[in-house]
């Protein structure tokens, strides 16, 4: 798989709990990831994958539309994607917090995925 460059953000979103919304830009939409904690704590957290958002996102702040609460973000930069499969995704991240080797995994019996930045720039 060739690697490329492309645009993340990570949002802090207040509904319906509060936590960190994970945004990879892939082609014309946004592959999202609900984060239980915030991605740059030590160790693994839960991430719910989402439908894809829309691009906007990546640079959008306030208010979400459906009365959703709000979001403000917490780090953007870019991605390299280093290899996707079915149980695991491994990025490279340049951002302003985030900035090292990401992975996103499962198990291969289980639905739940968890974040881990495992190694910092």
């Amino acid at each position: 798989m060739p690697n490329f460059k492309a645009k993340f953000a990570v949002l802090v979103h207040d509904w319906p709990e509060f936590h960190w919304d994970l945004m990879l830009e892939k082609q014309a939409s946004l592959r999202t990831f609900r984060l239980s904690h915030p991605p740059d704590q030590p160790g693994a957290v839960v991430a719910e994958p989402l439908a894809d958002h829309r691009k906007v996102y990546l640079g959008y702040e306030g208010e979400v539309s459906g009365n959703r609460g709000t979001v403000t973000r917490w780090d953007s930069g870019t991605y390299e994607l280093v290899s996707d499969t079915d149980l695991r995704i491994e990025i490279r991240l340049e951002g302003e917090r985030l900035t090292g080797t990401a992975v996103l995994s499962r198990e291969a019996d289980e639905d739940d995925w968890t974040f881990a930045l495992t190694s910092a720039s």
